[in-house]
């Protein structure tokens, strides 16, 4: 009897729990907006009023789709592409409704003003000026723009729930992009390559070789600039080697310190910004990456590779290229103006240049100049030898076109992310295999040593990571969209590179880092400027000479604020190697990178951005830069 009783409830209370569930599944069905008359209706949930929208409605078949379509109460057009059927809509204040068929669908939440949408870059560079933090500013604009969605989503608990979607659904998106961890990757063993050959010692090795050519105050300098130019992938490098490397020699030729941490420094970061293969450039093509990828860049610009980008805004990029050229001239000619003819004076006329020689003892011992230069030359070579493979198109090699073209062509097409790992995995296999071999440092150690690179890119990393995650809630809340309307019809799209070379420098100088003012600026001022030539109807060949040129004005800019910045880690870093004053360092250097700004901007970037080309500027600019030299400049008498 128990048993017959037992079997009698369990049976009962399944009945039950069926006929719950029926119900559920019919009170789902008979609420739900997504399902109604063989329909899917697909509102994005992130509506930006004043934006285009494109709404897709799915339908079994072309006859299942309405005869009438209502949003918002007004009666629109179905475009039906031979499998599902869409309407193209501009997004209005308060909700989306539709009806089909005497059906209501509403859209997940109110439309957010489009002017929100300059609310989370303009709080990480007002953030950035005031504290000179890059990190935190990069999150608080990520987690401003995850609060606005939220807010009008959600209401005031979305402004709660935006500090978690600002980790889950922004910066996790971001480093799960194939490309941004491409650039992690190699990043990080770059900085294990350069960390593990500066510790063998085959780079002061090199260094020292070219060091034994100097014997004068200027050869001194010369061999210093030299220096710079040979290490050329990465800037915390050269100025970390060539600054401890050359301090004794200059300092028995009477060379100021503030001279060597101007030629350290000045040498740094404009070789390695513009170099085809240095620390600098995953980060470069990340940038320019995110931006390409908004959709405004693609349908105006086309299909262009970040390479490509990089490689055709070199020409553009005069505050680097003019600096070396500057300070070519400076030493060539033995002139000095500003505070630094002081300090070179003062250290001529004493009687051991800077009274003391304890850098001496500071240097690694040097060991086999090959132990640096084949690491080196791999990743130079391994690159180039990717690229050739990655962008390799038969068809355009079997043509009759010219070989440059060919070239081109190939390199545009290629695979960069993927020529950047190869060549710097097997870098860091030739780099440790040769250091055990040579037995300059045990197996044991030289990982050690490696691992330690990877960690001195961390800061590089993470800044990368918080500014991809901010260029997609950028993208997400169309701030481009929104810069474009603010100019459209009271900015000539010719003075952009301009503004966008000032606003580098501006925010480079307050937060001391030249990545950080390219991971806010690039995915933000290159698709306003597309969208703003777009609507001036520029032609497409200025309009792509545009984009070019500002891509440079936000490397030239943010190297050009760094170099001013006496909170710039490249600026302490080159006084700390050079043990120069740090204040005499930024008083001594800072005159001339003004110099040379001024007259890149004059002489270079106004004219190229009203089409003038860049190869006719050049020469005007190093001829401004030689009359200044010879007019202002005053000769250093060698005692």
């Amino acid at each position: 009897f128990n048993r017959f009783e037992y079997l009698r409830h369990m049976l009962k209370s399944m009945s039950f729990l069926l006929r719950t569930v029926s119900i559920c599944i019919a009170i789902i069905c008979a609420t739900s907006t997504g399902y109604s008359q063989g329909y899917k209706i697909d509102f994005d949930a992130v509506q930006i009023q004043e934006t285009h929208k494109e709404l897709l409605i799915v339908a079994t078949k072309y006859s299942d789709l309405p005869d009438s379509v209502y949003l918002n109460g007004k009666l629109k057009l179905l475009y039906w592409d031979g499998n599902n059927a869409s309407l193209d809509y501009t997004v209005e204040e308060g909700i989306q409704t539709l009806q089909i068929a005497g059906e209501t669908y509403t859209s997940p939440g109110r439309g957010i003003p489009l002017a929100w949408s300059i609310v989370p870059p303009l709080i990480a560079i007002v953030l950035a000026l005031l504290f000179k933090e890059v990190l935190s500013s990069l999150f608080a604009g990520i987690f401003s723009g995850a609060a606005i969605v939220g807010a009008y989503a959600d209401g005031l608990a979305g402004v709660f729930k935006g500090l978690y979607r600002a980790l889950d659904n922004y910066i996790l998106k971001a480093l799960a992009d194939e490309g941004h961890l491409s650039v992690i990757i190699f990043s990080m063993i770059i900085g294990g390559v350069v960390h593990i050959i500066t510790k063998n010692g085959g780079m002061t090795a090199v260094v020292n070789k070219l060091a034994k050519k100097a014997t004068t105050p200027k050869s001194g300098q010369m061999v210093s600039y030299w220096l710079g130019f040979s290490i050329f992938f990465d800037d915390y490098a050269n100025t970390l080697v060539v600054g401890n490397t050359m301090r004794p020699i200059t300092d028995k030729l009477k060379v100021s310190r503030e001279k060597l941490a101007y030629i350290v420094d000045s040498t740094a970061a404009p070789i390695a910004a513009i170099a085809f293969v240095t620390t600098w450039i995953g980060a470069e093509l990340g940038y320019i990456t995110q931006a390409l990828n908004i959709q405004v860049v693609q349908d105006n610009i086309g299909e262009l590779s970040a390479y490509s980008v990089f490689f055709n805004s070199i020409p553009y990029s005069f505050y680097p290229i003019l600096t070396l050229i500057f300070m070519y001239m400076l030493i060539k000619r033995g002139v000095e103006y500003g505070p630094m003819y002081r300090f070179e004076k003062n250290a001529r006329r004493s009687e051991k240049g800077n009274n003391d020689q304890e850098g001496e003892d500071d240097q690694t011992p040097a060991s086999k100049a090959y132990l640096a230069l084949v690491p080196i030359a791999t990743i130079v070579f391994g690159t180039i030898i990717g690229l050739l493979i990655t962008g390799y198109q038969a068809d355009v090699w079997a043509s009759n076109d010219s070989f440059w073209f060919k070239l081109s062509e190939t390199m545009g097409n290629a695979d960069s992310y993927q020529a950047l790992l190869w060549s710097s995995l097997s870098a860091l296999f030739i780099t440790v295999t040769l250091t055990v071999a040579s037995k300059q440092l045990t197996f044991t150690k030289t990982m050690e040593m490696g691992v330690e690179g990877f960690k001195t890119m961390l800061t590089a990393v993470l800044i990368l990571s918080l500014a991809w995650a901010l260029a997609i809630v950028t993208e997400d809340l169309h701030t481009a969209d929104y810069l474009t309307a603010l100019v459209k019809g009271k900015l000539n799209p010719a003075f952009f590179p301009t503004i966008t070379f000032i606003l580098g420098a501006m925010v480079a100088f307050s937060t001391g880092s030249s990545w950080g003012t390219m991971a806010i600026l690039y995915p933000l001022v290159l698709p306003a400027l597309v969208s703003l030539g777009a609507d001036a109807a520029i032609d497409a060949p200025h309009l792509l000479s545009l984009f070019f040129n500002t891509t440079a004005a936000v490397l030239a800019g943010s190297v050009l604020g760094d170099h001013c910045s006496p909170i710039s880690d490249t600026t302490i870093l080159s006084s700390l190697a050079t043990k120069c004053d740090h204040i005499n360092h930024v008083k001594s250097q800072m005159p001339y990178a003004l110099t040379v700004g001024a007259v890149a901007l004059v002489t270079g970037i106004i004219p190229t951005g009203f089409g003038i080309s860049p190869w006719l500027c050049f020469p005007v600019s190093i001829v401004c830069l030689f009359l200044i030299i010879k007019y202002f400049g005053k000769k250093v008498d060698e005692v």
